[in-house]
């Protein structure tokens, strides 16, 4: 006996992620910073919060000054203040990473933008109509042999910056439903900031002046489930006025995508492009991976991996070059046009890879109680790589922003990016 079975249709399942970079359309990516997009939140569960200053000094050098929370379920938060100074005259890394204690925000007097522990002090100022409305004073000893005593200032024509307005702008959501998610990631961004002030390393006064950006972000889910891959750059140039491209992008694990599990690796990229001292364009890109990019678009955000190579100390396969792209719609009311932007960086093999400062062993860094709580894949490390070099950053866009933007400007700066490997 011969059974006929009806036809069915596949099975579909609903998206269970829902990235920021395709929520809104080209002309609403910019969402200016209000004063609550930057205060603490301190979420529970599992989620890490974090603020991070990046700064290029006039010798070179470069400088991180970063505060973590973390929870892990019903433990107690862990906080962290870490630090790295490279100089890459002298090939010198600096590196600091202090569990603090009697975490507070807000400080006595002070709202959720400013924070304080016994060994440091955030210090949150509003200065509104001035040509530097916003400042963060950072104070820190974090041991008898580094202290820092750092002012980081905003320019009143280059505000903060989240993809998208309102309280939801910024946020990508896991899980089938957004209103009862999973988890969450979000970023807001400073993208160019100036620093002044001095950090005191073994006796020594280190004088810290130069551009840099500030990032506030929070991973709302255990880590190893948000992402597989991270990529982070960071440019900055004295020239033309002065001038700053950053980029962050996010790939999902597999578990996270628009048909539900099994169809992740979504690539999630923000970014911002600030020419002749103004913030002029927003980005933000999705790469679906059953959907492949445009090699044009209205707009653009990218980070593209070229010439793989295999590194035998941690098992990835890392680029030898990456060509970091932006591209949108202007956002100064009165120079309409589009802007696109550039950067191809060229590292060479990993055996001596230009640049590096460090592969970052991840759970070498993250306190023990994180690390015993987040299941990472059985025989995978994950890793951090840490570049800092100068390049060339490729701009075109109206010439009322630049004069001779039109035809193309290359633009001389220094590039901090990290490339990371979760998975």
């Amino acid at each position: 006996m011969i059974f006929i079975l009806p036809s069915c249709s596949p099975r579909s399942f609903p998206p269970n992620f829902h990235p920021v970079s395709s929520a809104n359309p080209a002309t609403e990516l910019f969402g200016e910073l209000e004063p609550k997009d930057t205060e603490w939140t301190c979420p529970g569960g599992f989620a890490v919060e974090t603020q991070v200053f990046y700064n290029f000094l006039e010798d070179g050098s470069s400088l991180m000054c970063q505060v973590i929370h973390s929870s892990v379920g019903v433990w107690y938060p862990t906080i962290q203040f870490t630090f790295k100074l490279h100089n890459p005259q002298t090939k010198e890394t600096t590196w600091r990473s202090v569990n603090v204690t009697n975490f507070v925000t807000p400080p006595p007097g002070l709202d959720k933008r400013s924070c304080k522990a016994d060994e440091f002090i955030i210090t949150h100022k509003s200065n509104p109509g001035s040509d530097t409305p916003e400042s963060y004073v950072i104070r820190a000893n974090l041991s008898d042999d580094l202290q820092i005593s750092v002012d980081i200032t905003r320019p009143a024509s280059v505000p903060g910056w989240k993809v998208g307005k309102g309280p939801k702008g910024g946020f990508s959501y896991f899980g089938p439903d957004q209103n009862n998610a999973e988890g969450y990631v979000v970023h807001r961004f400073w993208p160019r900031t100036k620093a002044t002030g001095i950090v005191v390393l073994k006796g020594k006064a280190i004088s810290v002046s130069g551009s840099g950006m500030f990032v506030h972000a929070i991973q709302g889910m255990r880590p190893n489930l948000v992402a597989s891959r991270w990529n982070f750059a960071h440019f900055q140039s004295e020239q033309h006025g002065g001038v700053s491209a950053i980029q962050m992008d996010f790939t999902t694990t597999d578990s996270y995508g628009r048909k539900g599990s099994g169809s992740g690796f979504v690539t999630v990229s923000v970014g911002s492009l600030v020419l002749g001292g103004k913030l002029v364009a927003v980005t933000a890109e999705t790469r679906w991976p059953d959907e492949p990019l445009p090699e044009n678009a209205v707009v653009m955000s990218r980070a593209v991996h070229n010439k793989l190579e295999n590194d035998p100390d941690t098992g990835y396969d890392v680029p030898t070059e990456i060509v970091f792209r932006w591209a949108g719609p202007s956002i100064i009311a009165d120079t309409p046009g589009s802007i696109e932007s550039t950067l191809q960086v060229e590292y060479g093999s990993h055996a001596a890879s230009k640049g590096l400062i460090e592969k970052v062993d991840v759970l070498a860094e993250i306190p023990y109680v994180i690390k015993t709580m987040v299941n990472y894949v059985a025989g995978t490390k994950p890793y951090i790589y840490q570049w800092l070099n100068p390049t060339t950053l490729v701009v075109t866009g109206p010439d009322a922003l630049i004069p001779g933007l039109s035809g193309g400007l290359n633009i001389e700066g220094t590039l901090y990016n990290e490339a990371s490997y979760i998975s």
